[in-house]
């Protein structure tokens, strides 16, 4: 489903209670019953990585690499969808460096701490008050995603300023796409869906292509930032396992009983004749589904 499922130590079901069985305690019984808690687990969050509501996935702005004048061009404003606030613009500026192949980066946390996310939107800051109207674009960017180290108790220091690379461990890490120096809400839709675990990503953005006139100091800025995917808490939830670098997959069996009554919900739709949105699928098959008795018991 997805490669980064190949970290997944094992998986629980929070509050589920264990099935009660003369050969409890043998190891057949406890292989097989872990071998049903993952068929249940695994066969919910493909279900969610479909149905769950597609949506603007950013909680807050965690740190940039640099700043030039912090708090007027931090992060921050990078939530801000407009240009302009009053009468202030509002953008996040990197410092200036005589070297245009200077990389910055933007680190944010996400909505939740699994999401599967499809695309981001960077867009570019003009500097509508500079002789020219630059637009201070990247060449490039990439993306990285990941969780933060347990031993990080804080993530931003006194500066405000740090790529934060030795805080984080990456899970994912995008190929480069191009970014045309151009004041719009760029699309960067990734190949394919990608699991977020831990709820950080990071935006790169990778060689700088306008001078400042003032300075004669290559800068990049960034007026708006967007991830767009599918959050799948709180049905769904990790525990990292250092240093080994795995997790534990959790799921929540309220939540994954709840996905069950709206996929019937929509089978009753559809045979009442009503109209339904079957854009993605229901994400199951009837015959997979196990027995009423079971799903009982997994409450």
């Amino acid at each position: 489903m997805f490669p980064q499922l190949s970290r997944v130590n094992h998986v629980n079901e929070l509050g589920g209670i264990a099935k009660g069985n003369a050969e409890a305690g043998s190891s057949n019984f406890v292989e097989w019953e872990a071998l049903e808690r993952e068929h249940r687990v695994y066969a919910f969050l493909a279900r969610g990585c479909l149905s769950f509501d597609v949506r603007e996935c950013i909680l807050e702005a965690i740190i940039a690499s640099s700043t030039d004048n912090y708090p007027e061009e931090s992060i921050d404003n990078t939530l801000e969808p407009r240009d302009r606030v009053g009468r202030r613009a509002s953008y996040w500026s990197s410092k200036g460096q005589s070297n245009p192949a200077v990389p910055e980066t933007l680190t944010y946390k996400l909505v939740a701490d699994l999401c599967v996310i499809t695309e981001i939107n960077v867009r570019p800051f003009l500097a509508y008050f500079q002789y020219g109207y630059p637009i201070y674009s990247a060449k490039s960017v990439r993306f990285r995603m990941g969780h933060v180290k347990s031993s990080m108790d804080n993530l931003v220091d006194e500066s405000c300023q740090d790529s934060g690379n030795h805080k984080f461990v990456w899970t994912y890490t995008s190929q480069e796409f191009p970014m045309a120096q151009e004041n719009r809400l760029q699309n960067f839709k990734l190949p394919e869906p990608i699991l977020c675990i831990g709820g950080i990503l990071q935006i790169e953005l990778l060689g700088r292509v306008q001078r400042q006139e003032m300075d004669g100091l290559f800068y990049i800025c960034v007026s708006h930032v967007q991830v767009v995917g599918r959050p799948l808490s709180p049905a769904f939830g990790i525990r990292i396992l250092e240093p080994s670098k795995k997790f534990v997959l959790e799921a929540s069996p309220v939540s994954t009983l709840q996905m069950r009554v709206r996929d019937l919900e929509k089978i009753v739709n559809l045979l009442r004749g009503n109209v339904v949105d079957v854009e993605h699928g229901f994400g199951w098959d009837i015959d997979d589904e196990e027995s009423d008795e079971e799903d009982v018991d997994i409450i």
